[in-house]
């Protein structure tokens, strides 16, 4: 279940601890946070097919490999990509710099960075603050965390679920609301567990549920350069159903996905596109996710327009899926068929004025088989255009 920031803090599971701090990469707000596992944590993660990802990505991906981990670092307002060779060595150093304050190798450290591309970080500052890293770490406030890994993020995202009936849990964190649109994985999350699961299960589970949630969100389309999401597994709460950790990382998962679609920028809105008697998943992914992308969609959501012949458009042109015909297609606004059905005048006030509230839902039938697909996004207003458009200035 998504914990709003402004409830009381959200403790990390057992076995683990974090550091929050300003390191001036860009302002005085939390910049650097530490993940630390006060033993070796088993680790899976995924990350973006960008092919100008940054060196936080290509790091990560090797370190992960082992299926362990010690320690995760993230570094917001700073992406540090495309920075050549020079931001690789940066990258490095900060790994090493870590490790060496934890007592760790650097291979057990895992680092994402997030925000501006194609600048270096501020070395002299930030080796500065890790060099003076007050150790032992012994911080747990989730959402403090959270809130260290935000960029242009309103609220600190959160999320927590029992695994089976306990005592293991799992938390998770994430950040973005802009440039995303996943490939492998999507924004920057990371997910904690007490729970004592193996490397190849946690590493399974992990990319199932990312399938379903990261993965089914989209919020301008845009492929970030540093898309990561991590689980870490200290093992401190015992042994756990494989079946069960899933369940309680997909409900983490999706609870952070929704918040992310919330959150996305200058929304005012989350949009949840539900496609259903589809031919296969895939399908039923691929319509929805060109309704939820359809910019004269979101805009329609935004103002509460029930312009259902938007959403027609964006079906009807997956022009590959020959086998859509539109006799056969069914489109509802939340619970109010619109097509084929046609609703008159005052219905379609009706349709509006629910339209209104801060979720919208689509559901469209396709009538070409049994499968099903729902995807998450967010409406297009004035605001995300501002902000993209100031971004560095």
């Amino acid at each position: 279940m998504a914990v709003p920031p402004d409830r009381d803090p959200v403790l990390l599971p057992a076995g683990f601890t974090c550091h929050v701090g300003n390191a001036g990469i860009k302002d005085g707000s939390d910049d650097v946070v530490i993940l630390f596992a006060d033993r070796p944590a088993t680790a899976a993660g995924m990350f973006t097919r960008s092919r100008f990802a940054g060196p936080s990505v290509d790091i990560s991906r090797a370190h992960v490999a082992d299926g362990s981990a010690r320690a995760m670092v993230v570094i917001s307002k700073n992406a540090n990509v495309a920075n050549g060779p020079v931001g690789t060595a940066d990258a490095h150093t900060v790994v090493e710099r870590v490790a060496a304050r934890l007592g760790v190798q650097p291979s057990d450290v895992l680092l994402a960075s997030t925000g501006v591309i194609g600048r270096r970080y501020p070395m002299e500052r930030l080796v500065a603050h890790l060099d003076a890293l007050p150790v032992p770490i012994t911080g747990r406030d989730a959402v403090a965390a959270a809130r260290g890994i935000m960029t242009t993020d309103t609220v600190p995202k959160t999320a927590r679920a029992v695994v089976g009936t306990g005592p293991a849990t799992v938390v998770g964190i994430a950040k973005g609301v802009g440039m995303i649109e996943p490939d492998m994985a999507t924004m920057i999350a990371v997910l904690l567990t007490d729970a004592a699961v193996d490397a190849a299960a946690l590493d399974g589970a992990l990319r199932q549920v990312v399938g379903g949630t990261f993965n089914a969100l989209s919020i301008d389309t845009d492929t970030s350069t540093s898309d990561t999401v991590v689980a870490l597994a200290s093992g401190a709460a015992g042994p756990v159903a494989t079946g069960e950790l899933r369940a309680a990382l997909e409900d983490v998962c999706r609870s952070l996905t929704r918040l992310i679609a919330r959150d996305g920028e200058g929304a005012t809105k989350l949009l949840e596109v539900v496609v259903d008697r589809a031919r296969s998943e895939s399908q039923a992914k691929r319509v929805a996710k060109a309704i939820v992308n359809s910019p004269l969609v979101k805009t329609a959501v935004h103002g509460a327009d029930p312009n259902w012949g938007r959403v027609a458009m964006a079906v009807g042109k997956c022009s590959d899926d020959t086998d859509i015909d539109q006799e056969r297609v069914v489109i509802r606004f939340g619970d109010r068929q619109v097509y084929p059905a046609q609703l008159g005048a005052e219905d379609l006030a009706d349709v509006a004025r629910s339209m209104k509230a801060d979720e919208v839902r689509v559901h469209v039938s396709l009538g070409t088989g049994a499968a099903a697909f729902t995807v998450y996004g967010c409406d297009l207003s004035a605001g995300y255009v501002r902000i993209n458009a100031d971004y560095t200035t």
